[in-house]
């Protein structure tokens, strides 16, 4: 066994039997490189990825390559879940370099950090147009070897263009309706008006876009908008991305037409996406959309809790194929021959026409991945029921794909937010319960007493490396929508401890944010991005937590720092809109106030039930909500709102400015969709 023997992290536990000599990343490793004189190997991916898995079958386990490795490197294997600081700064390098990036992703360093040469995946030998990572690995021992100075100048050269490219975002213009409008009318141009979603191939969700569109649309009207998010999750809940047995989506669809997923299920995806089908249902109504919502969410719970409370991180691509062998997606697909088998004949035969099963398949080897008929018949619901819960309980017989176990405070965040609110819309308060226990870990293992956040624990320990900005960010708005849906102002605590961190540590004086603390493990540059990834930019996610709790607590430093922190969404609006989505919905909530409002009465009482219910579904883009007894000191807008006559009542107030308090659900329905 290697030195990942005593990990705490899945992916490279998964590497801890490897024949090579790995290290974890720090400092001790780079001292050996520089002591040995030899470059450093830096190989990041995760537990959930395809490729990575099969470099490491293919390379990482093969005796002649780890025995070369062992001679000529210093090999450093890093999770990038739990250090997204060293994957953003290296990958950053690995797209200036070769115009992509991805994982496994393959970096060469000298002894002092700089990289110098730069790929993802590598077959052991060269094939289809690659070269072979033997053929890599023996041509940068001979450059380190013969033209050591000429590559210090290159890793040299590659540091200070990194350092050259950090834009001045501080100059950037806050966003109004010119700059929401222009990033509407960039959007339109990129959608597919035919399969839904934006670009070609592969596909991914546009969780963050999605949410804007929605918030958009309840602000302006604007029915263009709401056709594109409609139309892209109606397409998704019908494709092979989700998984129409189990509930949850895939991480992406390799084709434009989102049929055939790449299998991992993320964490972040499922929770980022259950909080959007959500909010279309609120804004539609939609049966679709509060299906998907709550399967979603139910998936979530079912399959990615941990016995602690908090929310494992992913679920494999792979799982064994029933041969011993593993394969990506053996899990989900189905053949006309095993419905059949499973079903019988007449009903095997309804589940391949209904689910698009065909004897060519729509993925490899003659299976293919479940989707439902685009439009919709209804055909007949009680044998479709029957089918689904007869194939679910098959499946649940086949070999499982392996669980990333590690608990990520800022996905966890994600989880909590979507979970209160589903919960909270559909009155399914063990999806509220589940938010709150999630949240409850957080605390106890996350967050120590001076407002600084772990990034991951597993079975209830925490790990050792410090939370970045996305984690700030995503706990404290969980934390804020757990204290709109539940009333316990004690979560409207817990993010402002953790949002004085984001203003004391994370934020610059011009106003931008960084990707890390002050007091951080430096790095060869200090990561700070502000377009989104596979989650909410961690810079526009502070920007929209410090907003709600402004809105809450009326804190004017809190304000400005989001308003300072958007200016960049103003220079991205037109140019980008696909990568700022969540800047975009975080300035649409800007832009409307956001919308404050308190409902006061009495615990128990059906009417401020009601009031608080419809203050929670009332849509005015990112309006945080306070709810409590009159003259409670739970929330600050709770102060001084007295009830009407001994009846609960609502006040709505933005801009420094309030209506008149109502105790009339339609009224405050009326108050909240008034578009801003």
């Amino acid at each position: 066994m290697n030195r990942l023997g005593d990990a705490t992290s899945p992916y490279l536990l998964q590497h801890a039997d490897n024949p090579v000599d790995w290290w974890p990343w720090g400092r001790e490793a780079f001292e050996e490189a520089r002591k040995r004189g030899v470059p450093v190997l830096l190989s990041v991916g995760y537990s959930a990825c395809h490729w990575c898995h099969v470099m490491a079958g293919e390379s990482f386990e093969d005796e002649a390559i780890a025995a070369y490795l062992n001679e000529h490197f210093v090999s450093v294997k890093v999770d990038r879940e739990e250090r997204p600081d060293v994957d953003a700064v290296y990958m950053e390098a690995v797209q200036a370099a070769t115009g992509q990036g991805g994982w496994p992703m393959t970096v060469f360093l000298t002894p002092d950090g700089e990289p110098f040469y730069f790929g993802t995946y590598f077959p052991p030998r060269a094939r289809q147009g690659m070269p072979g990572f033997m053929d890599v690995l023996e041509g940068v021992v001979a450059a380190w070897r013969d033209r050591r100075e000429e590559v210090g100048d290159v890793a040299g050269r590659i540091v200070r263009d990194l350092a050259d490219r950090a834009a001045a975002y501080g100059a950037a213009v806050t966003p109004g309706d010119a700059e929401m409008g222009a990033a509407l009318l960039g959007l339109t141009r990129e959608y597919d008006a035919r399969r839904g979603g934006f670009g070609g191939a592969p596909k991914f969700p546009p969780s963050m876009v999605l949410e804007f569109l929605l918030r958009h649309h309840a602000r302006t009207g604007a029915e263009g908008a709401l056709q594109m998010a409609r139309d892209t999750c109606e397409a998704m809940a019908r494709g092979g991305i989700y998984d129409q047995l189990g509930g949850g989506f895939a991480r992406y669809s390799v084709d434009r037409d989102w049929c055939v997923p790449h299998f991992e299920k993320m964490l972040y995806d499922n929770a980022l996406l259950t909080r959007v089908y959500a909010h279309l249902w609120r804004a539609t109504g939609s049966d679709l959309a509060r299906r998907v919502a709550l399967e979603t969410a139910d998936f979530l719970v079912s399959e990615l809790a941990t016995d602690e409370g908090g929310f494992a991180s992913a679920l494999d691509a792979d799982s064994d194929d029933g041969t011993g062998a593993h394969a990506e997606g053996a899990y989900y697909v189905w053949t006309p021959a095993q419905l059949v088998a499973e079903l019988g004949e007449a009903d095997g035969e309804f589940a391949a026409d209904y689910f698009g099963v065909t004897q060519e398949g729509t993925f490899e080897e003659g299976a293919s991945v479940l989707q439902l008929p685009q439009g919709g018949g209804v055909v007949d619901a009680e044998r479709v029921t029957s089918v689904r819960d007869r194939l679910l309980a098959a499946r649940d017989r086949r070999p499982r794909p392996g669980r990333d176990d590690k608990v990520v405070a800022a996905w966890n965040g994600l989880a909590i937010a979507a979970l209160a609110e589903t919960g909270a819309y559909f009155d399914r308060t063990d999806l509220v319960q589940a938010a709150v226990d999630a949240a409850d870990l957080l605390v106890r293992v996350h967050l120590d007493g001076r407002g600084r956040l772990t990034r991951t624990s597993r079975d209830g320990v925490a790990g050792a490396n410090d939370g970045v900005l996305e984690d700030y960010a995503d706990v404290a708005e969980g934390f804020l929508a757990l204290a709109s849906v539940t009333g316990e102002g004690v979560w409207l605590d817990f993010a402002g401890l953790l949002l004085d961190s984001v203003l004391h540590h994370f934020t610059a004086d011009d106003g931008t944010l960084y990707d890390t603390a002050d007091d951080a493990e430096a790095l060869i540059r200090r990561p700070q991005d502000p377009t989104d990834n596979a989650t909410p930019s961690g810079w526009t996610a502070a920007a929209g937590a410090l907003l709600s709790y402004a809105a809450h607590t009326g804190a004017e430093p809190h304000r400005t720092a989001a308003e300072r922190a958007l200016g960049v969404v103003g220079a991205l609006a037109g140019r980008a809109p696909r990568f700022i989505g969540w800047g975009l919905a975080v300035a649409e909530a800007a832009i409307d106030g956001p919308r404050e409002v308190a409902v006061v009465g009495g615990t128990g009482d059906p009417l401020t039930a009601e009031l608080h219910r419809t203050a929670l579904l009332g849509g005015a883009p990112g309006a945080v909500v306070a709810v409590g007894e009159e003259g409670s000191t739970e929330f600050p807008l709770l102060h001084q709102r007295p009830t009407r006559a001994g009846r609960a009542a609502a006040y709505v107030c933005r801009h420094f400015v309030c209506d008149a308090p109502t105790s009339d659900p339609r009224a405050l329905r009326s108050q909240l969709r008034t578009p801003g």
